[in-house]
């Protein structure tokens, strides 16, 4: 046996165990990387602000304080105001439910000539199998369902945590970072921070600039149809929409036709109509080209990076992907030689008729230069 073999052999276990460690140390903190990830596009939203307040001679720290105070009591005062809403709806609900059901009831009376009524129709519906199951499955999923709000309260305050000193030492951070790197380097991370700051805050203002036209929309709606509440509806539709991806238009749908329901039932599906077709509105005329103003990247860049970062990340990724493509064009964009485009008419979309077809130019010029 040759004298490096052993050595080969315990070089090779040694890297396959590091490879082995890292990977099932990568799979357990994927959680905490992703929370990082959102604290630090969090950081950069809120970089200007607090830069803008250090300017005037305000510690650091406390402008950091300040604003995320201030999104705090927002974000509170927000659900504090639809929970109060929606409890009082639910209420109403329940106490006009038997009159709801005696109206379905006579409907049904009147049309199929049956002979139901709302006590038989009670009675079957608490005695039924289904009913006595589904209260069984709620009162044991009771436990998981605490779990995941304590999870997801402990979620928020780590990535609260995080964007909070991302923010406060945004310097510090990039002086340390950049302690480590040749001047050239440096300048080219600087760079990129200012990028991701100034795109960041582009995406978040294209986000606040059509959750305002959304929730105008819907109030002028809801205010027409003569839905209570309609302002702090229109809030929630605006909101919601926009910054919950994928599910956040079903999600700020639902509110406003749950108490349209409550007026009347088919205001529900009134409803339900104008949010379909104001979202197809947005999706293909608003959004497309606000974004790519604000960010500046085409259209169908930001709905595939949207696509691409719901794959990998799921709504976290949705959420910072545009921002996140965005950073990443404008950075490499520098390093990209570009040329003068020549002046052709297929270069706009036309076809050259001066000399004939491309092809028969091509074949000329092959033949005067062999003969």
């Amino acid at each position: 046996m040759p004298g490096w073999l052993p050595r080969a052999m315990v070089l090779a276990l040694a890297l396959l165990a590091c490879f082995q460690l890292g990977s099932w140390a990568f799979h357990q903190l994927i959680g905490l990387l992703i929370n990082i990830l959102i604290a630090f596009f969090l950081a950069l939203a809120v970089e200007p602000a607090v830069s803008r307040m250090a300017d005037r001679g305000m510690r650091r720290g406390l402008a950091t304080f300040l604003v995320f105070f201030v999104v705090l009591i927002a974000s509170v005062g927000f659900v504090v105001m639809l929970g109060s809403i929606l409890a009082g709806q639910i209420v109403d609900m329940v106490d006009s439910f038997p009159q709801y059901l005696d109206s379905v009831i006579n409907w049904i009376n009147g049309t199929f000539h049956t002979e139901l009524s709302r006590v038989a129709v009670q009675d079957s519906l608490l005695h039924s199998d289904w009913l006595q199951r589904y209260v069984q499955n709620s009162a044991t999923g009771v436990l998981d369902v605490s779990t995941t709000v304590l999870g997801g309260l402990f979620r928020l305050l780590t990535i609260f945590l995080f964007s909070f000193y991302f923010a406060a030492d945004g310097p510090r951070l990039r002086r340390a970072l950049c302690s480590v790197l040749p001047p050239a380097r440096q300048a080219e991370v600087l760079r990129a921070w200012e990028i991701a700051v100034d795109k960041t805050g582009g995406y978040l203002y294209s986000r606040g600039l059509m959750a305002l036209i959304s929730g105008v929309a819907h109030y002028i709606m809801l205010e027409i149809l003569g839905v209570p509440y309609a302002p702090a509806l229109a809030v929630w539709v605006g909101l919601v929409s926009q910054f919950i991806p994928t599910i956040g238009t079903y999600l700020a749908g639902a509110l406003p036709m749950l108490i349209a329901f409550t007026v009347d039932p088919w205001y529900a599906l009134w409803v339900l109509a104008f949010v379909v077709i104001y979202q197809q509105f947005e999706n293909y005329m608003l959004q497309p080209k606000l974004t790519a103003r604000t960010v500046d990247i085409h259209p169908a860049v930001a709905f595939g990076s949207v696509i691409a970062g719901t794959a990998l990340l799921g709504a976290v990724g949705a959420l910072i992907a545009i921002p996140a493509v965005a950073t990443l064009q404008a950075f490499l964009g520098a390093y990209v030689k570009r040329y003068d485009v020549m002046d052709d008419p297929r270069v706009g979309g036309r076809r050259s008729r001066a000399g004939g077809a491309p092809l028969t130019r091509l074949r000329h010029a092959l033949r005067r230069e062999r003969a």
